[in-house]
Formats: structure tokens, sequence, C-alpha cells
């Protein structure tokens, strides 16, 4: 049924005033990087939806396409040399200890190459006088790329490239300037670089952290034209000239006087050789799958709008064109396992348009399944995964036909395109599957239904989740998401704070569904060979940061992912708690990936940190505390009761205190291999206290309680330093001027709760300190933690100022992207996580032994309601303030536990019934 152009405008004006108070981000222009597309997602594929008016994109990632396979990541009887890191640590010899774990404590890489053969083959090259060293070589038939690129080559176009590399550049001096002598400046090159002047070698390094600073011998340079020929060896991750981090220093030539001549800009490259030797990694690395690429007979549209409504899980994009309206709806359906795209016109026979799959995967294959389904297949470099997509599309009137591997439709009313993706990943230990069955087999599932109907399924299981909270900070401006990001610091607007709250929630559902891997430190969105830290499941921070809104916010199903992690961490970990500690239970070193990488990773001053294990614990009790599911809790108690063995055996007695303490260890990532830092003690006292509380309440391992009864006073207290800030070791050495985004010493103060008001206010003194001498600035989920921490000491106006830094257009110093995904940068979607997180600690916090209602209210933010969010002790709630006084608060009881509350003054206390729903005034008196 085709509406008259009257019933249209009616509807459309409905539909416009509608979404003005509906949660949504949109924007006036479709997407010129990938920033800046929107995400939709189901947990198991993920999509960046560019919205091209003549070429649109839709970049596609499938939960399980990493790169390695299964393997043993551990090194046998590392513990023989535990006892000698110990020791030199003990004694103040920390580059040593150092130096030994590096060599004998960290995990097994991946399979290496010897690279002499092959760096003698592409060696050879430099001994040509004619080469591409030399100042006359012929360089006019070579490509041109950006240099430098700190992010390396793959950001500027050359993705999936390990080998030998030759860069050419010409400059220009004056007579005046040979009087000068001059110094190449290159800053940081990846990896190995033999570096030419006019044909001669003036300097070679290797090693990313090597600072090419190469002086010209006098001679060498010329007036007029000069050369600078550089080959660059790149074994493997990001290649090629990076230059310096802050993008405003240039490379190039610094004169005797301090004159710089930039060498930022085009340089002419060839690729000499992409054949690498292998060389080992640590861990895997997620993976893009593909993108599909539309393109339209469109140039240019009116009033065009790219819109991600988060009330209805749908991302639109709707301009008109000739009179013809044109819309496009993307979703992710969890349950039909697809991503679904409609192309629909207000007029007949205007859909026409092409479609073509593309990939960054050098092995792939592209093939016709049938006339209106096409098939991609990526083999992962050296990889074990093997990744099957299937994109079908059906048509309403029209054709649709396969031509040269791309689907073309023309006239048609209207197209639906079905995309399915897997892999051959069974699971950690089983790469056996076949993802292209599965892929199929949601497509013959799919078949069977209209796009109405997909849509239908998709709401409903949606807004199962995401209706059952909602936020009102005031009404929602008109104005585009970027222009509110922009102007939110000077203007501060409630709404968007908001907006900021249900767009975590979303990306929480698109990223972390029953059945699923976790979200790991971009969710399920990836466009890079080479993701920043391998967009793995870092443990010191950013994977549990991803997962502090979800009981919170109402989602507690999301949390399953992380818990069958955590199940199966616990397996790979009791292997690396032996071979390195020779002790019972399991350990978590601070990274792990789709493998169950569970070993020291890295380097050795940073990545052995034992505590990511029992952190992960709190989660398991978290969840435990929110819902007080007692089946829940005897299910995963021997996950809590072997962390808590572990701990057992690790601690030692530190002679000069006798306090016991966790070492090696670090406070990550700051300050090296040290002996008992405070975070550590911090985490391990919640986790004994884990373990005592739980085997009280399922009535096992007494005498193992009281002996860790025993122990948990004897470990290492929390210490208030010459300064008055909270130390951050053992030792009383934090430096007042050192702004390390870290602020990991605070851990017992968020996500712990042992720096309180109620029984600790020294520590929330010293606690404030340190974030003053920290400093506010940081990363984007640095950003998010400091809300958090704010939050709890209930400094609202400080806490809205992180907030205004948060929710600030993305710099080097982190904030958020215009697609609103955080900024670390590059992206990680913990601060994402993280804030909502923290803005959610302004209405309500429950870590206490009551309930505070608008403990860190700021005053912009003075009339408002929440529905549906979640205390500890199973309570849900919805409340409501005016003026910045509470109004309204009713609560449901969902486990019949006793229910303590306060508001400012207030308290109540008062039992509860299972199911029952309470109401309270102003002044917390119960009416009904």
């Amino acid at each position: 049924m085709y509406l008259t152009r009257l019933q249209l405008l009616v509807l459309v004006l409905f539909c416009s005033t509608l979404s003005l108070a509906q949660n949504k981000l949109w924007y006036s222009t479709p997407a010129r990087v990938w920033e800046e597309a929107l995400p939709i997602g189901n947990g198991k594929l993920g999509a960046m939806i560019f919205g091209g008016i003549a070429e649109d994109e839709i970049q596609f990632n499938e939960e399980t396409l990493w790169t390695g396979s299964p393997r043993d990541y551990n090194a046998a009887n590392a513990h023989q040399y535990l006892d000698s890191i110990r020791y030199l640590l003990e004694v103040g010899k920390q580059k040593e200890a150092e130096e030994l774990a590096m060599r004998e404590f960290m995990g097994l890489k991946s399979e290496t190459e010897d690279p002499s053969q092959w760096l003698t083959k592409v060696g050879e090259i430099r001994q040509q006088e004619d080469g591409p060293s030399a100042f006359r070589f012929d360089d006019s038939q070579w490509k041109s790329l950006a240099v430098p690129a700190y992010e390396g080559w793959e950001s500027v176009g050359l993705e999936g490239l390990d080998g030998a590399v030759w860069f050419r550049k010409e400059f220009y001096l004056s007579k005046t300037d040979l009087t000068n002598s001059w110094t190449l400046d290159l800053n940081r090159i990846r990896d190995l670089d033999y570096t030419y002047v006019n044909g001669r070698l003036i300097g070679s390094s290797e090693g990313e952290s090597a600072k090419r600073n190469y002086e010209i011998p006098k001679g060498v340079l010329k007036e007029g034209k000069n050369v600078v020929a550089i080959q660059v060896i790149n074994f493997f991750g990001k290649g090629g000239i990076a230059g310096y981090k802050d993008t405003s220093r240039h490379i190039g030539l610094v004169s005797s006087e301090g004159q710089l001549r930039s060498l930022n800009g085009s340089w002419k490259y060839t690729v000499q050789d992409d054949h690498a030797p292998k060389v080992g990694t640590y861990q895997a690395a997620y993976q893009p799958f593909g993108s599909l690429k539309l393109s339209f007979p469109h140039e240019t549209a009116k009033d065009y709008q790219r819109i991600l409504n988060l009330d209805e899980g749908l991302a639109e994009v709707n301009y008109t064109l000739g009179g013809t309206h044109y819309t496009r709806t993307y979703l992710a359906s969890f349950p039909d396992q697809a991503i679904a795209i409609r192309l629909s016109a207000d007029q007949k026979k205007k859909i026409t348009f092409s479609l073509a799959l593309e990939t960054k995967h050098v092995q792939h294959k592209i093939e016709q399944v049938d006339e209106r389904t096409l098939s991609l297949t990526v083999h992962v470099k050296e990889g074990g995964l093997v990744g099957s997509s299937l994109i079908r599309i059906n048509v309403t009137n029209g054709s649709a036909k396969v031509v040269n591997n791309r689907i073309e439709v023309k006239g048609a009313d209207e197209a639906a395109i079905y995309l399915s993706a897997a892999t051959n990943f069974v699971n950690y230990k089983d790469i056996t599957g076949d993802g292209y069955q599965k892929a199929q087999a949601v497509q013959q599932k799919i078949a069977e239904k209209s796009f109405e109907a997909v849509v239908r399924d998709h709401q409903q299981d949606y807004k199962h989740l995401y209706n059952r909270f909602s936020i009102d900070l005031g009404p929602q401006s008109k104005q585009a998401t970027s222009i509110r990001l922009a102007n939110f610091d000077s203007d501060v607007d409630p709404s968007f704070v908001a907006l900021y709250v249900q767009y975590g929630r979303y990306l929480q559902i698109a990223s972390s569904r029953e059945g699923t891997q976790p979200a790991n430190l971009q969710g399920v969105w990836n466009h890079l060979l080479e993701p920043s830290w391998g967009s793995k499941y870092t443990a010191n921070i950013n994977l549990e940061m991803n997962y502090w809104p979800t009981e919170v916010l109402n989602l507690k199903e999301l949390h399953e992912p992380l818990f069958q992690m955590i199940r199966e961490l616990r397996v790979a970990g009791q292997k690396t708690a032996k071979q390195y500690y020779n002790a019972r239970g399991w350990v978590l070193h601070h990274n792990t990936d789709i493998w169950r990488g569970t070993a020291p990773i890295n380097n050795s001053n940073h990545g052995i940190w034992p505590t990511g294990g029992a952190w992960l614990v709190t989660h398991l009790w978290e969840h435990y505390l929110f819902n007080q599911d007692l089946h829940f809790l005897e299910d995963h108690y021997d996950i809590i009761k072997e962390a808590t063995l572990f701990f057992k055996d690790v601690l030692v007695e530190d002679k000069e205190t006798g306090w016991l303490v966790s070492t090696p260890s670090n406070s990550p990532e700051n300050g090296g291999l040290v002996k008992g830092p405070t975070m550590d003690h911090q985490i391990i006292r919640a986790l004994f206290n884990i373990f005592i509380q739980s085997s009280d309440i399922v009535n096992s391992d007494a005498a193992l309680r009281d002996s860790i009864i025993q122990m948990h006073a004897k470990i290492a207290p929390n210490q208030i330093g010459k300064y008055g800030q909270l130390q951050e070791w053992l030792e009383d050495k934090d430096d007042p001027e050192n702004k390390h985004r870290h602020v990991s010493h605070l851990w017992g103060l968020h996500p712990g709760n042992e720096i309180n008001m109620e029984a600790t206010p020294k520590l929330m003194d010293a606690a404030k300190q340190t974030l003053v001498m920290r400093g506010d600035d940081g990363t984007g989920w640095s950003l998010a933690w400091k809300i958090n921490f704010w939050a709890r000491l209930q400094d609202s106006e400080h806490t809205l100022k992180m907030i205004k830094m948060l929710l600030r257009p993305a710099d080097r110093n982190g904030g958020s992207y215009p697609n609103l995904f955080d900024a670390h940068p590059p992206f990680q979607i913990d601060g994402n996580f993280g804030g909502a997180a923290g803005i959610a600690e302004l209405f309500l916090q429950s870590h206490l032994s009551y309930v505070d209602l608008l403990p860190a209210l700021p005053a912009k933010f003075s009339d408002g309601s929440i529905k549906g969010i979640m205390a500890r002790g199973g309570f849900e709630m919805d409340f409501a303030w005016k003026d910045r006084k509470l109004t309204t608060l009713v609560v449901r009881s969902l486990a019949g536990k006793p229910l303590s509350l306060r508001y400012g003054k207030n308290n109540i206390q008062l039992n509860t019934e299972t199911g029952k729903t309470y109401t309270f005034d102003s002044g917390l008196k119960h009416i009904n």
C-alpha cells in the first residue's frame, strides 16, 4: 500500500514531532570516517553505517574472527624463577628483576621464524649503487603515501602489510642553508630502518622505541634538490615512519640553530617484499570481516538525515532527491542472528543500486551462490580461523541479478538485504566448526520471513531489555548530535547526559548477548587488521569497566558472556597458576583474548599483574548482590574459592612490616615491577571478603574460611602518604607531578567499597587528594573512571566537570568522537560503559549498608526522573525530583530482603516481601 503525498506529509510531521522526544543520535551529513559511522549489533555481528548518498558502506564484524588459534600460552616451570624475582625486588634491584622476568617469566609467543635469511635477501638492494637509496634513482612510478603515520602505515592505506618498504622524499636547501649543521629527526620508525640522504647511509636503528635523530655529515647535503631514502622493515604490527604521537610536532631536518624544515606530507613509496617471516605474538587480535558497498545513481540530496534511534533499536538514512523521499533502515537482529537492511521510497520503481562485497583480508574469495546471493570467505593471515558470510537480496518488483560478483538491482519498489556471518570457531579449544553452514542456516531461516516480521521480532527482543530503564533530565534537543557534543562544555544540556546513558545501554545490548563473546576493547566493532592493543580484553580495568553499568542499569542478562569467559579463564588459569607460581587455584594477568590466554604478556614492567582473575570474581559477587540469586552463587562458588586459594598460596610476608603482600606485581601500568602495590591488596581483600561471605552463605569450607579471615587481617593496609594522598605503593614515593592516566590505587573507592564515607573518612580525604594530585585530564576510559571516583566522593560539581570532559569533541586527551564512541584515543568502548555507570552513581549508590538516593546530584540536573534503576539487595526503583529535591519514590522488592534507604538526613529501614511494591514520599515516609 502506498501513501498519498498528503498522508505522507502528515506521517512525516507526526514522526518528526515524535522523534524529538526520542533518544536518538542524528546527523545532517553522511559519515566521512569510521568514527562518525553509526553502530548496530546483536552481540555476534556488529556493523558501522556510513550512510553515504551515492556510496554507502556497511562495515561489518563477526565476534569470533580473530588471529591465532588454540595453543598453550604458558612457559613450563616459570615458577622456578619466582623467588629470584621476588628477592631482586626485595633488595631494590627493580631493573634486574624486570630483566629476569622478561627472560623467564613471560608467556609463550606463537610461532616465530628465523628472519636472518630474509633480512639478507631484502638487504641486497642496499648494495646497489643505482638502487632506491641513490640520489638519481627514478621513483616516478612509485605511489604516494602520507608520512608520518603514528598509528602505522596501516592507518593511511597499507593495512595488513608486513615486510620491507622503501620511502623517498625530496627537499630543497639554499646555499645559506648549507652553512648550518643539520640533523634528520624522524623520531620513531616501526621496526627497523636504513636511512639515506643523497645516497649515503646516515643511520640505522631497530625497535620502535629508538629515536631516529641522525646527524647528517658535512658534505652530504647539496644546494637545491636533496633526497631522503629510507628502507623500513616491519616484521609485525604497525609499520612505517611513525613520527610523533603529538602530531603538531613534525619530522624533518633540524638545523644547529633550531630551525625545522618539515618533511611531513606526501612521500613516494614502493613495497619491496611483503612476505616477512612470522613473528610470534603473546596474544591474538580481533579482526574486521568485510564491507557491503552500495552504489546509487544519486549525487546530491535534500533534507538528509542519518539517525540512530535508541528507543527503537534502528538506524536510518532519509533524504529527498528529485521529488522522491528515500529511506534506508538498518538493524542487527538477535532473534534472527542477521543484519537486515531495507531500501525504500515513497514512489514505485525508484530503488536502483548495486551491491559489492569487500574485505581487507588478502586471502579471500567472493562467489555467486545464486542469482540473488553472494558469499564472502576470508582466511585470517597465519591463523586458524575462516570466516564465511552470505548476503542475499529480496526485491519487490524490479529486477535483481549478479553481474561480475556484484548484485545489481533496477527499478524495484523496495529491496531487503540480509547478511549472515560465522566462523569455524566452536570454543577457545576447538575450531572444527563450519562457518558456511552456520551462515547458510541463518539465511534459510530468515528466508521464510518478511522484513516487517524481522523488524517486529528484533524490536520485541530489543525492547524487552531496553525499555526496563528510562531516564528523563529534560526534553531532548532538536540539534544534531555533533553540535550538541561541541556545545556541551559551554552549555550543559542535561538531556544529552541522559542520551549518553541510554547510548551506553544500547551499545551493551548490541555487543554482549547471551551465548556470545563478551564485549572486547571495541565492543563488537573494529575496522582495522591491526587494531590498537589487539582489540582484546584488558583485565586491569577495561574489560571490567565494560560491565560496570550492566546491573545498575537493568541489563543483568548481558553479564552472562563475561561469566562464561570467567568460567573458561578458570580452566585456562589453573595451568598458569601452577606453571608460574606453583600455586593452587587460577590466575589471570592483565590481558586475555578469544583463546583465553592467562599468562603474563608484552613486558615485565606491566604484564606481570596477577589480580585480573580476582577482579573478575567481584563481577560474580556483584551479580549476586543485585539479584540475590542463591543458585547463581552456588554454581560459581568453586570459581570464587579457587581464586582465593591462589592468593592463599601466593601472598608472602613482608620482612619489614610483617604484612602479607603481593609480589611480583605492578600498579597498572605505572612504576614498573614492584612488591606490594596498593591496588593488589584492595582487590585481594575484596576477594577474601567475597569468599568469606560466600562460603558462609553456601555453608561450605568452614576451616578454609577461618584461615582466610586470619590472612585478611594481615594484608598490607591502605596508607596515607606525606602529601596526604593514598599511597600507590608500600613505600611513600608518590610523585605529586605524576599525571598518569591510571589511578589504580583508588580501586578501593570504586569499584570497590572499602574506602567510603561510612567507615573510612580519612581514607576518603586521601583518595580525594590523590585525584587532585593526579589531575582531571586523561584518556577516555580514565575520564570515565574519574566520574565514578568523584561521584563516590559525592562531589557533584566536580563529577559534572568530569562528565563535561568525557562529553567533549575527541582530542589526544580523550573525549568522544562524533558518533559518541569513547576516544582513548583511539576508540575504546570502555569509556562509554564506564561513563554511563558513573552517571548512574549521581542518582543512586548502593555499595554500602544503605541505598543512597541522589547522593551527588549536580545543580544543572535540578529536575528529572528515573525508572527501572537497580540497587544491591534486589531492588528496582523509580523516583523523581524537582529543584534537586526528591518528590516520589517507588521500590519493587525482587528478593524480599530488608531495605535501608537514605536521602539526605532521612533514613528508613523496612522489611520487604518478594514481588511487593513500596511507595515513599519526599521524606522517605512509607505511604503504601
